[in-house]
């Protein structure tokens, strides 16, 4: 039996993140402070919190609505930051309907490492729009999941339809 491979040099940088995360800042943290979003793909802002697309995404227009502060739960989050949270949440979502005309969601919070959390002490919440058929053969008998758009592109969509809509 042979081993197909599916070469992703991209990925390394990702992999070497993660070694070095202990000795780096928090790369949500990262983004606040450098108020470059277009080179982080930030691509919403709110009084307490900003939306993200995901750099390693599941699915075409995975986004990441993060609150500014470094909290690892919900709970520790103040009252007018969690419905800025959801607020955004929901105006993001809004957002990604208008652009991309999604058929469905998933939306989820990965609170802890054992939980799936890749960054356990920034909580984020995921917000994934599905499609019918997005999830075809490729990962089933290729392992290989296709992200069908640049994130540029992506970007470059949500931020026009994000100002227009101001």
């Amino acid at each position: 039996m042979t081993t197909d491979k599916l070469w992703a040099p991209w990925r390394v940088k990702y992999i070497l993140q993660l070694q070095d995360r202990k000795k780096r800042q928090c790369i949500f943290c990262r983004m606040i402070q450098e108020k470059k979003d277009k080179k982080n793909f930030v691509f919403a802002r709110s009084q307490y919190s900003f939306s993200v697309l995901n750099i390693y995404p599941y699915n075409n227009g995975h986004i990441l609505i993060v609150p500014n502060r470094h909290v690892n739960d919900l709970d520790k989050l103040k009252r007018d930051e969690r419905e800025d949270l959801m607020d955004l949440l929901c105006s993001t979502k809004a957002l990604v309907n208008k652009v991309l005309k999604p058929g469905g969601y998933n939306i989820g919070i990965n609170l802890g490492k054992v939980a799936g959390a890749g960054f356990p002490g920034h909580l984020h919440i995921h917000l994934v729009p599905r499609w019918r058929g997005d999830v075809n053969f490729m990962p089933v008998t290729g392992n290989v999941k296709i992200i069908s758009q640049s994130l540029q592109l992506l970007f470059d969509r949500l931020t026009h339809a994000n100002k227009t809509r101001n």
